[in-house]
């Protein structure tokens, strides 16, 4: 019995030897074939990728005779191919709702088509006295689509009330003793008229609905207001524009190209005026300063105390 054994073993060995000997050539002329393809880098196809990640689950002295790549990179491979087979496994195949046939879908479309005013109910029970037994959703499902009219969009509001709209807003301006002041903006849309301009360092809801109040001081307040979700306007100033009969129309968040009058005026006065000029020390010089360039872009009636 040892003696079998012994005989076993050593044929054993000896076959075994010859298979780690050809799979080591087969990998070292594999490699050889990569490198001698006409390329600065040779680049591994699929069918490389695939016969390393074979080998490797084959011989177990894969990695001594690996140069081109590291074995790391055939783990890798081996575990893409694993996801790419089950996701294959799991694909859908035959599955769902099967399409109903090319004369009934060509018939809904034409009794769509005939009456426009028919919706999926009325051709469904049309379809019914015809023979043809099809859900109302599938019905819906191959009905034509109907472009619907477009709906208004922001610029159209400000083109119709152009006359009855005003606009509001702050811009900051910083000084030379590093103090920010805060100018206030009314604008009329009818002329692009500015009809009020001051500057506070401390702005407020009762400050700023005040110097409302002075820009429309008689019966010539405007029917809409447009402004930015700034919390300077407080619910003092949202009471004090409605009982003068003004609507607030309020912008929406971070959308500046919504108020394009008073944005376009601000950028004029920075660019023609504040940009240039540091102001030295009091919101009635910041006011003076501001009031050439205003009043060289709109003619306006200007408080700056």
């Amino acid at each position: 019995m040892g003696v079998l054994q012994m005989l076993f073993v050593i044929m054993r060995s000896l076959l075994l030897s010859r298979v780690g000997l050809a799979a080591e050539n087969l990998a070292l002329r594999q490699q050889l074939a990569v490198l001698r393809r006409r390329a600065r880098r040779p680049k591994l196809t699929r069918s490389d990728r695939f016969f390393w990640g074979c080998l490797s689950r084959l011989w177990t002295g894969w990695r001594s005779t690996l140069v081109i790549v590291e074995p790391e990179a055939v783990f890798r491979w081996h575990q893409e191919g694993f996801r790419l087979f089950w996701r294959w496994k799991s694909m859908r195949r035959g599955t769902g709702r099967p399409k109903i046939e090319r004369e009934i879908r060509d018939l809904i479309h034409r009794r769509a088509l005939e009456n426009i005013s028919r919706g999926a109910p009325r051709v469904q029970s049309e379809l019914r006295v015809l023979g043809y037994d099809v859900s109302e959703s599938t019905v819906a499902k191959y009905m034509p689509r109907r472009r619907k009219p477009p709906s208004q969009t922001w610029r159209t509001f400000p083109r119709d009330h152009v006359k009855d709209i005003a606009a509001v807003d702050f811009f900051t301006v910083p000084t030379a003793t590093f103090r920010v002041l805060h100018c206030f903006l009314v604008l009329s849309h009818d002329r692009r008229r500015v009809v009020h301009f001051n500057v506070t360092a401390n702005p407020s809801a009762a400050w700023t609905a005040q110097h409302v109040v002075e820009a429309f001081p008689y019966d010539d307040a405007p029917r809409f207001l447009i402004r930015d979700r700034d919390g300077i306007y407080g619910h003092l100033f949202s009471r004090r524009i409605k009982a003068m009969g003004i609507e607030e129309v309020l912008i929406a968040p971070q959308s500046p190209w919504q108020n394009p009058y008073v944005e376009r005026l601000v950028g004029s006065i920075r660019r023609e005026c504040v940009d240039h000029v540091t102001p030295a020390r009091s919101r009635i010089g910041v006011g003076s300063l501001c009031l050439s360039d205003v009043r060289a872009v709109r003619p306006c009636r200007v408080v700056t105390a």
